[in-house]
């Protein structure tokens, strides 16, 4: 009976992981499903910050608010790190510990006072070992977890940590794009991991010019960027990518901030490489002047170049050329635009 039971888990904790929309609606439903077949009091899931900096609290059962707190509080994550809760390894018990409940914190502090007294907890990692997140399941028995409980929490931690793997959500995201070729995700304040299913490209190396821009598209707060980048020379260049910039949703900014991604460049309408720097400036509200001194031009120069730029986005004034360009992703953006 134990291992249908186990089976009918799998499956249906896979389809809620699967299931498109917030991170954290995914969370709750997969820790309320997971209820319906393990007998627990309680549980609390979340996700792992880069560098191990600490946990971001996704969802919870049977937990007061201030029991949440605690679990996303800095001495959850030092207890994690201390008890190896964060290896990859099988559900692990209080009662396998060689701490007692009273010599950890947050038992000491929270879980004890809160009526808990036995865990099951585990790390979640991703294909490939990545370390996505951490989930436990908490009882208020005494008795340590039988072996049954313990197989079949281990048989659904794959499904769990599909289910709020930020890449994962993030790479469906990026699916949508047309042409999506090469792709990163941005890591707060800084690197960058590759987008699995989407090859990689020099162009979107951590330190790269093309990863700042997209920086700053994403701390303007925009919903979404799109935009042109050079290959090669940027005044004689071999050719344009397209680079879309899609912000993360709030629930995922403690562990990524945007994806990036490449496509091959929309029809560039005859635009040269020099009116599409020119068209970044314009988009920037520019005066001619202000174009002419930051790209080394005559003014005269300036205001031949959007007299073409205006006529071959067949536009009748800078500002709708502006508008045009920017809703088209043709320009190369004004931050990075001198850089070699």
């Amino acid at each position: 009976m134990a291992t249908t039971v186990t089976r009918t888990a799998v499956l249906q904790l896979a389809a809620i992981a699967a299931h498109p929309g917030p991170v954290h609606e995914r969370a709750q439903a997969l820790l309320v499903e997971l209820h319906n077949h393990i007998p627990f009091d309680g549980a609390w899931m979340a996700l792992a910050e880069p560098g191990g900096a600490g946990y971001t609290s996704l969802a919870s059962t049977d937990l007061e608010v201030s029991s949440v707190r605690y679990l996303s509080g800095p001495q959850m994550a030092r207890d994690i790190e201390l008890t190896g809760a964060d290896r990859a390894r099988p559900p692990t018990s209080l009662s396998d510990m060689h701490w007692s409940s009273s010599d950890l914190q947050t038992w000491a502090e929270c879980l004890l006072p809160a009526g808990f007294h036995e865990t099951l907890s585990a790390a979640l990692f991703a294909d490939g070992g990545r370390h996505v997140g951490f989930v436990t399941v908490l009882f208020q028995s005494t008795e340590p977890p039988s072996q049954t409980v313990r197989r079949q929490l281990a048989r659904v931690l794959p499904g769990l940590a599909s289910g709020i793997d930020p890449v994962r959500a993030l790479a469906a995201a990026a699916a949508l794009i047309s042409g999506a070729r090469a792709g990163v995700v941005l890591l707060p304040e800084h690197g960058v991991i590759c987008l699995p299913g989407l090859c990689d490209d020099e162009l979107l190396a951590a330190g790269s010019a093309l990863i700042a821009a997209a920086r700053d598209a994403v701390s303007e707060g925009s919903n979404y960027v799109s935009f042109l980048w050079p290959r090669g020379s940027r005044r004689s260049p071999d050719s344009y990518v397209r680079v879309t910039v899609l912000p993360c949703e709030r629930d995922l900014v403690t562990v990524a901030c945007g994806v990036v991604v490449l496509s091959p460049a929309p029809r560039l309408r005859g635009l040269t490489p020099r009116e599409l720097e020119v068209l970044g400036h314009v988009i920037e509200g520019c005066s001619n002047f202000e174009i002419a001194r930051a790209l080394g031009l005559a003014p005269r120069s300036v205001a031949a170049h959007i007299e073409h730029i205006l006529f071959k986005l067949d536009a009748p004034s800078r500002t709708l050329a502006a508008v045009r360009a920017e809703r088209a992703g043709l320009y190369v953006p004004l931050a990075r635009a001198g850089a070699e």
